[in-house]
């Protein structure tokens, strides 16, 4: 899936500063992730596997920098074969949302975790969606949406988080002035930022084998009737 627009836009002040939250997001979520498997799909120029231990590691996506070229739709991994999915602002850029979720669904283990990083449309960032290129001409999912999509799938959200609360400016020190706003942003405004993360385990219930209900009666002992003795006439 190639993005008009990707590289110019991570290369930007814009692109470090998100980036730069995200990344370390992703470095404290997967870090306490184990497994056999991981996956980040989309992004491939940006590694937030980085901090996960977990032995194969692998990109999925478009591009020189992907260890597997692939569609997010379509995804070549055997069902039931994964630890650890990470999907970076694949889902506001795909045809498709829903079928990319299944994807993930199917080759997530049981108790198997996807990391989500998205831009919020309920932000000021999101005013601007649709102008122009990336990231403006994505279609933003809601993160209550978000939830609802992934809860029809099995996942049971963990846990999320909002960042990057200064306005979408295109110069660096104008960016680095809202730095110390951050925090405050944060407290007071904790849904208004740019991008947010969000932590999902599919869940699995266990199957439950249904008996008829036979019952089980004790068969009372049958008592001993003593056989009366003939006795013979003497003569």
């Amino acid at each position: 899936m190639s993005i008009p627009g990707l590289e110019r836009w991570l290369a930007s002040p814009q692109g470090s500063y998100v980036l730069a939250w995200e990344q370390e997001q992703a470095d404290a979520a997967v870090a306490d992730i184990f497994g056999f498997n991981a996956v980040q799909i989309g992004l491939p120029q940006c590694d937030f596997l980085r901090a996960n231990r977990i032995p194969l590691r692998q990109k999925a996506g478009s591009g020189a920098a992907a260890d597997v070229l692939c569609a997010p739709t379509a995804l070549p991994f055997a069902a039931l074969s994964t630890d650890l999915v990470v999907l970076p602002h694949v889902l506001e850029f795909a045809a498709d949302p829903h079928q990319v979720l299944r994807e993930v669904e199917r080759i997530l283990i049981p108790e198997g975790q996807l990391l989500l990083l998205g831009f919020n449309p309920y932000s000021l960032w999101g005013l601007r969606r649709r102008r122009g290129e990336f990231p403006w001409n994505g279609h933003y999912i809601g993160i209550n949406r978000l939830r609802d999509w992934l809860g029809l799938l099995g996942f049971e959200v963990d846990r999320g988080s909002f960042g990057c609360f200064a306005p979408p400016l295109e110069s660096e020190p104008w960016l680095r002035r809202w730095h110390p706003i951050e925090g405050v942003s944060k407290r007071w405004w904790r849904y208004g930022g740019a991008v947010y993360q969000l932590r999902a385990i599919k869940r699995t219930h266990g199957m439950r084998l249904i008996t008829p209900p036979w019952r089980k009666t004790k068969v009372a002992a049958k008592a001993l009737r003593p056989v009366a003795r003939k006795e013979g006439h003497e003569r």
